[in-house]
């Protein structure tokens, strides 16, 4: 069975001068008359507000982490104390490498000279969340435009989920099947990951929740429209 599954939200038209510039000026109503350094910081600072109220506002604890924590272990500790349904139940956020773009403009004319790309350690946020097919499912999303992103989902979750709606009864030990009684059908249902449908199910639980739990709090969903 696949286990962890890693996936990257890449967004090409996002990575490159020209294409950043394009996104922004679809996002503005064709201007870029307001691309630069402080309305790009002043997103970033939306974000983490925007994060921080909807956390406050739902119950929902947002944790600004140190170096060297092991956020997931933070994520399972959780769980394991607390009754969490469907959705976001814990933000995590902590400092990572994402590219970072700084637009220089001419001091005489205002126009744009240079679009540049850094890679700097800035906040991402973990959204944990329980999906209704895969279980435990974290998204790590930049705060900083493009918003860049990273699913992780966890192949034995699913596969527990899914053999619990077969009824078939297994025992499990942390990440492990340790017993199941029907073992052909338990097989019947890993081996389903490692199929091209498969895809279309990657596809499903990331579109069911990046654009409306995640990015929403850096593109308002008219924004993402755009």
């Amino acid at each position: 069975c696949v286990d962890r599954i890693v996936l990257n939200a890449f967004f090409p038209l996002g990575h490159n001068p020209g294409g950043f510039r394009v996104w922004w000026r679809r996002w503005h109503g064709d201007s870029d008359a307001e691309l630069d350094n402080t309305h790009l910081m002043r997103l970033a600072g939306r974000f983490a507000r925007r994060v921080k109220a909807w956390g406050a506002a739902n119950g929902v604890p947002v944790i600004f982490c140190t170096a060297g924590q092991r956020k997931h272990r933070i994520a399972e500790a959780y769980l394991a104390t607390h009754e969490v349904g469907i959705g976001v139940f814990l933000v995590l956020a902590a400092k990572a490498p994402a590219p970072v773009w700084k637009v220089a403009r001419s001091p005489k004319t205002g126009a744009i000279v240079n679009i540049e790309r850094r890679r700097e350690y800035v906040n991402h946020y973990s959204f944990h969340i329980i999906d209704p097919e895969w279980g435990h499912v974290t998204i790590k999303m930049s705060g900083h435009p493009p918003f860049g992103a990273q699913i992780i989902l966890n192949g034995h979750e699913y596969v527990a989920r899914q053999a619990e709606a077969a009824g078939i009864a297994f025992t499990k030990a942390g990440n492990c099947f340790t017993a199941a009684a029907d073992p052909a059908g338990l097989a019947r249902i890993a081996d389903a990951l490692s199929q091209d449908a498969a895809v279309g199910r990657l596809s499903q639980v990331c579109r069911r929740w990046i654009y409306s739990a995640c990015l929403c709090f850096g593109l308002d969903l008219d924004e993402q429209q755009r």
